[in-house]
């Protein structure tokens, strides 16, 4: 018996990106939209008082870059 379960894995996004590939790296993982990721991101920082920033700049130094093409 196999089993085919595919993980995913928490990668920046090498194609949707607009500063380093977090919240593209987040959306393809949760199955959402890169641009709801974003909004939430900043409305985290404006309400977070940065603290979102801080968390942003962990993951973008953490966070391996997706590798695949497409």
């Amino acid at each position: 018996m196999t089993n085919n379960v595919t993980t995913k894995k928490l990668r920046r996004s090498s194609s949707d990106r607009m500063l380093a590939g977090v919240c593209g790296g987040w959306a393809a993982l949760l199955g959402v939209d890169a641009a709801v990721v974003r909004i939430l991101f900043v409305a985290a920082t404006i309400f977070g008082i940065g603290t979102p920033v801080l968390l942003y700049a962990a993951c973008w130094i953490l966070m391996p870059e997706d590798t695949a093409t497409g």
